[in-house]
């Protein structure tokens, strides 16, 4: 148990020297104007806060988001294969994709996926 305190307080100086040490060698500006603001995403803060704003590319990344989601879902059934049966690895993976490509379908019927109207 001393062991484990021993080392569990090692590893906090040892971090905390190496964020010390970062943050005095660091070339940082703090009066850099884009920093101070509350956005960092490129709009001016002190300006009209009702810019137009397009629906169809939030739309469109939404889109992006699900099908990254899907992806990470997709990854972890390649190495399920050697660990379960082929049928049922199958019915899975079959009924996953069919989700997927009646959700694609959906998408293309509504013109969600044409970027210019």
């Amino acid at each position: 148990m001393n062991l484990i305190l021993i080392l569990t307080f090692i590893m906090i100086i040892i971090s905390n020297t190496f964020m010390m040490i970062s943050f005095f060698i660091s070339k940082k500006s703090f009066l850099d104007r884009e920093k101070c603001s509350p956005f960092e995403c490129g709009f001016d803060p002190k300006s009209l806060a009702r810019i137009p704003f397009s629906l169809h590319f939030f739309l469109i990344t939404v889109i992006f988001l699900i099908f990254d989601v899907e992806i990470v879902l997709i990854l972890p059934m390649i190495p399920m294969f050697l660990m379960i049966n082929f049928i049922s690895w199958f019915k899975i993976n079959f009924f996953f994709i069919i989700i997927l490509l009646v959700g694609l379908y959906h998408e293309w019927n509504q013109n969600m996926l044409n970027w210019v109207n």
